[in-house]
């Protein structure tokens, strides 16, 4: 039976852990708290260890962390209302810009696979997309009010120009620019209640999200033309919910991560515990399967916040909580 074994517990933080994220390279993993800090964590023979601890960028929670496609930025989403760009191009951690605008909370940020847009999402449920130009310049491209409840996160489409985003208002919304502008040209309803998390496979042909309605739901995309003879208008394609995954949480389901690799899906649940799901080999695309691979109870001693898996270890696995703590999982078959 495959299984999680516990690799390490990282140290450091002193409030609530709301974020993990790993760089494009697998090597480093960015953390955020409630204690206003971002930690990078690296491998040093065989220990992780904390390397570097950026203090300065907010005066509030830190909520959400991300790198650039390069590796060579982070951004960083914060309960002041501001998002900090971190660059270590010379090697240390320097604060090069703050993206100011949203009224409340940002809630999380994202770059494109180009490295050349990012988007936010807040409290004040707009969605703003900002342009990153050559000279490290950033600037405001567009502000999306569709939603009409806080704005949870976003997240870019893995090879095209796609946004999406989810919402306190139990939705999901696609974005793309159309003459110069950026619209919602989809809502996705299918959640009882708030939707957490969303992300993408390796293809971007298939979206996962996760609610505080304790299921998890699997989105097809199908394409003008489809064999399928699903309707679509112009030039869009159409998202359906082909798979929930109901009966496994016990609370909200806070964090989900698609495996690029393996095609394994991860998840944090308010009930402490993480659990993976595989699909299943005989699975139809439009109907597909997915069955628990293995599961970890307590995995936290609270709420699992946020679970990623490495990019380049395809079976290494990091989570963190409202335990103030960090952890490493080895995923074994």
């Amino acid at each position: 039976m495959p299984r999680l074994e516990e690799v390490t517990t990282l140290e450091g933080h002193i409030e609530p852990v709301w974020c993990v994220s790993w760089s494009p390279f697998g090597s480093l993993l960015a953390t955020c708290s409630g204690d206003k800090t971002i930690r990078i964590w690296g491998k040093e023979g065989e220990k992780w260890i904390c390397k570097t601890v950026l203090t300065d960028g907010h005066t509030r929670t830190v909520r959400y962390v991300t790198w650039s496609p390069c590796g060579q930025y982070l951004a960083s989403a914060s309960f002041d209302a501001t998002v900090v760009i971190w660059s270590r191009k010379e090697g240390e951690f320097e604060s090069i810009a703050t993206l100011e605008g949203h009224e409340n909370e940002v809630k999380a940020v994202t770059w494109s696979s180009s490295g050349s847009l990012i988007a936010t999402c807040s409290r004040d449920k707009s969605v703003w997309i900002w342009e990153v130009t050559e000279d490290e310049e950033f600037e405001c491209a567009s502000v999306m009010t569709s939603h009409s409840q806080d704005v949870k996160h976003v997240i870019w489409h893995p090879n095209k120009e796609i946004l999406a985003s989810c919402s306190y208002d139990d939705t999901i919304k696609l974005y793309k620019e159309d003459n110069d502008d950026w619209t919602c040209f989809q809502t996705l309803a299918s959640h009882d209640s708030t939707v957490w998390k969303i992300c993408f496979d390796q293809s971007g042909s298939r979206l996962a999200s996760c609610s505080d309605d304790k299921t998890v739901k699997i989105w097809q995309e199908y394409l003008p033309g489809n064999e399928e003879g699903i309707v679509t208008h112009g030039s869009d394609s159409v998202w359906k919910c082909v798979c929930t995954l109901s009966g496994y949480h016990e609370r909200a389901v806070y964090d989900i991560n698609w495996n690029h690799v393996t095609g394994h899906l991860v998840t944090a649940c308010g009930d402490d515990s993480i659990r993976v799901f595989g699909e299943d080999a005989d699975s139809n695309k439009n109907e597909p399967k997915f069955s628990l691979m293995t599961m970890i109870n307590h995995a936290h001693s609270q709420d699992v916040n946020s679970v990623s898996w490495n990019p380049k270890i395809p079976n290494l696995l990091a989570s963190c909580s409202d335990d103030n703590l960090v952890k490493l999982w080895r995923y074994v078959e």
